[in-house]
């Protein structure tokens, strides 16, 4: 009986020895198993499925100084302004509000809310400053020629800014305008600098200018 005792607390205190190792090789090898799990379940997200900084979509974006001053959110935001037609996406920025009221004084805001897949340079309410108050009211009292202006504003087609690199477009004035730059640096006429650009609408694409555009 005292021999089968020992034996048994021999046994016993093996097991009790083991039972740690065994433990610990059984967490090292769950803790590899996940790991590994873990990371295959990551691979198409990281490699597949996430976009990366080179994609169209970072690509596509807005781009330029102003655009830091447009709202997070709501009707005014990018996001806000994609789902709008141009000219209602357009009274919702207040640094357009000068264009909008020119836009309503000609009768062009049904215009440019039915055009399809157009773009327009869109002048700020300091490019509109520029241009001194006696000569600003003329225009804005002239339909014809206000139409005539702000028609020149826009070109029938919308307008990456790939192709703004070295461009010349008709316009809906029918006269020509010229871009050339590169990055998020370009220019309208070799005056006008696009401050905020790629801006997209439910049917224009939009990039703000810092001049008026005047047509020849």
């Amino acid at each position: 009986m005292n021999a089968l005792r020992l034996r048994r607390a021999a046994v016993a205190v093996a097991a009790a020895a083991v039972l740690p190792l065994s433990l610990a090789a059984c967490s090292d090898s769950g803790s590899d198993t996940r790991t590994g799990a873990g990371s295959e379940a990551s691979t198409p997200v990281t490699q597949e499925n996430a976009p990366s900084a080179g994609t169209d979509t970072a690509a596509d974006a807005p781009f330029g100084p102003a655009c830091a001053s447009v709202p997070q959110d709501g009707a005014g935001s990018f996001d806000g302004m994609a789902k709008d037609p141009v000219a209602t996406a357009a009274s919702n920025n207040p640094a357009l509000s000068t264009l909008v009221a020119a836009v309503k004084q000609a009768g062009l805001v049904d215009t440019l809310n039915n055009a399809q897949n157009i773009t327009v340079f869109a002048p700020t309410n300091d490019a509109f400053a520029k241009i001194p108050k006696a000569d600003l009211d003329e225009v804005l009292a002239d339909k014809e020629m206000l139409t005539d202006i702000l028609t020149y504003h826009v070109v029938g087609e919308k307008l990456t800014p790939k192709q703004l690199e070295n461009g010349s477009f008709e316009t809906l004035q029918k006269g020509m305008l010229t871009t050339k730059g590169s990055g998020e640096a370009y220019t309208v006429n070799d005056s006008s600098k696009v401050v905020c650009g790629n801006v997209p609408t439910a049917n224009a694409t939009v990039y703000i200018v810092d001049t008026v555009l005047m047509p020849k």
